[in-house]
């Protein structure tokens, strides 16, 4: 297949997938429905309307201050810039405004509806040209939520020797330079050559963008395309917008340099599956055994302990739970709560490592809510006890034991 082929193919396939397919050309400022300006990555109408409608009791000045804020972010680079949107975009936009009793009130402005996908605008773009100061450049595909630019498609022809996957990721690393305001607003890169497809972040090494090998969950597919298994796979509304709610985070690594990450196929299959489980095993007839998963070395068991604890903490089924972490070694207790400190946005609240047997038991004493850390050697009685008291007879505490082969 040529390029534009492998670029008709995929926006086939979003189209069945309920996106609304957008020529680039047509929705410019000589389109025949024009929605923007070339310098302009994000359809503002689409913005305001969705805004209106997913915030009705909000009054328009407080909404204009909303966009504002979302498409006016101003931060030293690139990453701080995706970051703050990252978290406007998830929690929503801050705002007062006086009521017309002359009240000030705080409200938050919804920029998506996370519980009701169809509430939300989806739009594929092809051939989306953006200026930025000397630069004219056109990715191939951009998918819009709401009229923000939160997907990036770079396509090349696997007939082409030099228009491999590698070439396709060069290409979204020259965009990223040239116009960079693009990617201010953007949650996933995906890279393919017809073939092959790989998905990342805008800080993704070329050796960290990943494949995605299954649309269910449930087997790997045979015989189909990568491309068609990633976008059937990450690009429904409801699946991209639950990744972008609950599956990725940012991290600081090396000299404090900032690091999103977004779950690979198996971390988000996994905890999916895995909230599943111990929603039923938390039941009144649940026999409270959530399961057991099992990652090979390296593969991100950690950050899939994050993003599961993530959802959990956002469960209404739950009810506001308390989550356990249980080690056995000290220095793996201090690792896992290093990591979980470093995503606290995605899960709402700072964990909390008890130091002690006592401190243990005062941490399951609250009633709901908190993320706490212990090895298994604290669940021991102190010693004036014969034996262990009930800590707590609440049926949201969940523990997770890492490595529980060994000692639990």
């Amino acid at each position: 297949m040529t390029e534009s082929q492998i670029e008709q193919y995929s926006l086939d396939i979003l189209a069945n997938l309920g996106w609304q397919i957008l020529h680039g050309p047509d929705i410019g400022p000589d389109g025949a429905m024009a929605e923007r300006e070339l310098r302009q990555v994000v359809l503002p109408g689409r913005l305001y309307n969705a805004l209106v409608r997913l915030n009705p009791h909000i009054p328009e000045p407080a909404l204009n201050e909303a966009t504002r804020r979302l498409t006016q972010i101003s931060k030293p680079s690139l990453i701080e810039n995706n970051h703050e949107f990252h978290q406007l975009l998830v929690a929503g936009v801050p705002v007062q405004y006086r009521t017309s009793s002359g009240e000030v009130k705080h409200d938050i402005v919804r920029v998506v509806d996370f519980t009701s996908p169809k509430n939300n605008d989806f739009a594929a773009v092809n051939q989306l040209t953006v200026l930025q100061g000397d630069y004219n450049r056109r990715p191939d595909i951009v998918l819009f939520v709401n009229g923000l630019p939160l997907v990036v498609i770079e396509l090349k022809n696997a007939a082409d020797t030099k228009a491999d996957l590698v070439a396709a990721y060069q290409q979204i690393q020259t965009y990223k330079r040239e116009i960079s305001d693009l990617f201010r607003f953007n949650e996933l890169c995906v890279t393919s050559d017809g073939l092959e497809a790989e998905m990342g972040t805008i800080t993704s090494p070329l050796e960290r963008m990943m494949p995605w090998k299954t649309i269910d969950g449930e087997k790997e597919v045979g015989n189909v395309p990568m491309l068609e298994v990633l976008l059937r796979g990450t690009c429904t509304p409801e699946r991209l917008l639950d990744m972008v709610q609950n599956f990725i985070v940012f991290e600081r690594g090396d000299g404090d340099k900032l690091i999103k990450k977004v779950a690979a196929y198996h971390q988000y299959w996994v905890v999916n599956k895995a909230l599943d489980r111990t929603l039923a095993a938390s039941s009144e007839r649940g026999d409270q055994r959530a399961g057991v998963v099992w990652h090979t070395q390296g593969s991100g068991k950690s950050l899939s302990m994050v993003f599961y604890t993530g959802k959990l903490m956002k469960s209404r089924d739950l009810h506001n739970p308390t989550i356990v972490v249980v080690t056995d070694r000290n220095d793996l207790d201090g690792q896992l709560f290093g990591t979980f400190s470093a995503c606290r946005e995605l899960l709402g609240e700072d964990p909390k490592q008890a130091d002690s047997r006592s401190e243990l038991r005062k941490l399951l004493q609250r009633q709901a809510g908190g993320i706490v850390f212990t090895t298994i050697q604290k669940f021991s009685p102190e010693d004036e006890e014969d034996s262990l008291p009930v800590l707590t007879d609440r049926r949201n505490v969940i523990v997770m034991a890492d490595e529980a082969h060994r000692s639990q």
